[in-house]
């Protein structure tokens, strides 16, 4: 407790609540996060508001969001009544829970919506043939993306780190190809 009395912490809560604006997150949402991935104690919602001077409401519905990502959970600090919350703050794991429920909530909609067009297009014979040829190839596109996404979420942290970090070095294993390939 007590992350808002220094002025790094609260650069950074800003600065966090303004990147994710960018990120499709509410700022209010962000900042929340911020300040419970900083904070080395649960921290209760009445404490929350009052460090980021936000409302009751607004810092209810953060823990909600945030807890629906899989980035912050309920806790209960003994001898108060009072839900408390903490934020993971493991990088990777924080990453890979905002991945895999960004996923869910705006990938998986898209794969659906494409392949129910995809089954019309096969019954549609007024469709000019570009327009057909790109819906299948944005489908497929996507599917391959999100067969990818699953085998490399499958794979050990350690093993994910390791081919971080070989960055684009890993090409030397592919076959050389011509860099315009679809």
């Amino acid at each position: 407790m007590g992350v808002e009395k220094y002025p790094e912490a609260m650069e950074f809560i800003l600065h966090w609540g303004e990147m994710g604006t960018h990120w499709g997150a509410n700022r209010s949402v962000a900042q929340v996060h911020a300040l419970l991935y900083l904070s080395s104690d649960p921290l209760d919602a009445e404490t929350i508001c009052e460090a980021l001077g936000l409302a009751r409401s607004n810092v209810s519905n953060a823990l909600k969001d945030l807890q629906g990502y899989g980035v912050v959970k309920r806790t209960h600090v003994p001898g108060d009544r009072r839900d408390h919350f903490v934020a993971e703050t493991d990088l990777w794991d924080m990453f890979m829970a905002i991945t895999a429920e960004r996923k869910r909530r705006e990938i998986d909609p898209i794969i659906s919506k494409l392949s129910e067009l995809e089954d019309r297009l096969g019954e549609s014979n007024n469709l000019p043939v570009h327009i057909r040829e790109r819906i299948g190839r944005m489908h497929q596109f996507i599917g391959t993306l999100t067969n990818w996404y699953e085998q490399v979420r499958g794979l050990k942290k350690s093993t994910l780190i390791s081919l971080m970090k070989l960055g684009s070095k890993v090409a030397r294993f592919i076959p050389s190809s011509n860099k315009n390939d679809d």
